[in-house]
């Protein structure tokens, strides 16, 4: 055990990543030696961030916890807190059944972990991190919360209502980032299309992306994670006429089927989804869409799945990731219906969608042979650089194999001649400079 360290392990979303990389800042700051993640974990301090969206991440934190638990009984480590979503939803319960957690905080009142070591919060440090991404990229969290009503999802449960930052302290935060280095900015929120509808009384991420990418240093911006009820169409502008704004969204839709939608609570229709995609496509031409996509929800017939089958190969999304329906304590899912689809049937369709998609990648992937792309150098692994373009996002995305014929230097960006592609990879060569 290493006295004056402290080991923070994170789970769950990027969002996660976002507190656990503050929380690391304000622990520096009181002159602690900080990791994340270690691979041997050694600190005198343990602190497990959370996941609690559905029953799968939430196990996983469970089990993460319980280990932690075992290092404490052995002397491993003297302290173990746990905060984020999990304890945000279950705290009473959580309690009760692991004392050898020393305490539990929720979403937000994790700062006070900082004075109940005795330690001080410093607030002129609130929007300061140590990243743990590689040092040119970061995640930009814009807003907390989440407004809507979606049927199966748990997460207002857990982050309360939506919560803009002010466009100026998102501006400062992307001022000191870049000044550290970073280059490349994930834009992420629960839901971005919302952002400023309650700060400033309407929609206004199209603005904050405008001020963003004129700040200089800024070279990629990425948008995760927005609705498509109400889509702001004035940011299909910003995106087509921005150099530094990526052709990539991740626009979360998880159905096509009318009657599922409805069940959903989504607040759109088939008609209205494909109107959406067609004017994505159409206002950003050479887009990549994301998107996720659920089965089993409640309800979900044969027949709707089909839709959702005939969607996926109509549509031909650039990527795309799907997950079965989870019966969520507190939803309106959980209150109101039946979780009536077999896992073996869940199981199934998401195969199937999978499988589907498989093809479509590959083929959408190979349609980049013979093109140069800009890519920017994540790091170095024994026989390739690796990288991603602007259609990329870090973890989810295909990446980009470079052999070692020109020195490349990560964090960078160069110009790339993909060469060959498959479903999951893309390799290249680097153009001569």
């Amino acid at each position: 055990m290493r006295k004056n360290k402290v080991d923070i392990i994170t789970l769950g979303c990027s969002k996660n990543l976002v507190d656990s990389e503050q929380l690391m800042r304000q622990f520096a700051a009181n002159g602690y030696r900080v990791e994340h993640d270690p691979a041997k974990v050694n600190g005198e301090i343990v602190v497990v961030n959370t996941c609690g969206f559905i029953g799968e991440a939430q196990e996983e934190s469970v089990q993460m916890i319980l280990e932690m638990g075992e290092a404490k009984k052995k002397g491993k480590i003297a302290r173990l807190y746990v905060m984020g979503c999990l304890p945000e939803r279950f705290a009473k319960e959580m309690e009760d059944e692991l004392p050898e957690v020393d305490r539990f905080y929720g979403k937000f009142n994790w700062k006070e972990l900082l004075t109940d070591l005795g330690k001080s919060y410093h607030n002129e440090l609130a929007s300061e991190r140590i990243l743990t991404t590689p040092a040119h990229y970061a995640y930009l969290k814009i807003a907390e919360g989440c407004d809507r009503t979606c049927s199966y999802c748990s997460i207002p449960l857990m982050t309360g209502r939506y919560q803009s930052r002010s466009i100026e302290e998102i501006g400062q935060e992307v001022c000191s980032l870049t000044r550290q280095g970073v280059r490349e900015f994930q834009v992420i929120a629960q839901d971005l299309t919302y952002y400023g509808s309650d700060r400033y009384k309407q929609q206004s991420l199209p603005e904050l992306i405008r001020r963003i990418s004129d700040i200089p240093g800024v070279e990629w911006i990425r948008l995760h994670y927005a609705y498509p009820s109400l889509f702001p169409y004035d940011l299909l502008e910003v995106i087509r006429e921005r150099g530094n704004v990526c052709k990539y969204l991740d626009i979360a839709l998880q159905h096509i089927s009318d009657t599922m939608l409805q069940r959903m609570r989504r607040n759109i229709t088939r008609a209205g989804t494909y109107q959406l995609l067609e004017r994505i496509r159409e206002e950003v031409p050479g887009i990549h869409l994301r998107t996720t996509l659920m089965v089993g929800h409640p309800g979900e017939t044969e027949e709707d799945f089909g839709e959702l089958v005939d969607f996926v190969k109509k549509i031909r999304f650039e990527r795309m990731g799907a997950f079965t329906y989870s019966h969520e304590e507190g939803t309106y899912s959980y209150l109101h219906y039946t979780d009536d689809v077999a896992a073996d049937v869940k199981q199934e369709r998401l195969d199937t969608l999978m499988h589907i998609q498989e093809g479509i990648s590959a083929e959408i992937n190979a349609e980049k042979e013979g093109k140069i792309l800009k890519v920017i150098i994540d790091r170095e692994e024994n026989d390739f650089y690796i990288g991603r373009t602007q259609f990329d996002s870090p973890e989810i995305d295909p990446e980009v194999l470079i052999s070692k014929e020109e020195k490349l230097v990560p964090g960078r960006f160069y110009d790339i001649r993909i060469d060959k592609t498959d479903s999951f990879e893309i390799y290249g060569k680097a153009m001569k400079s």
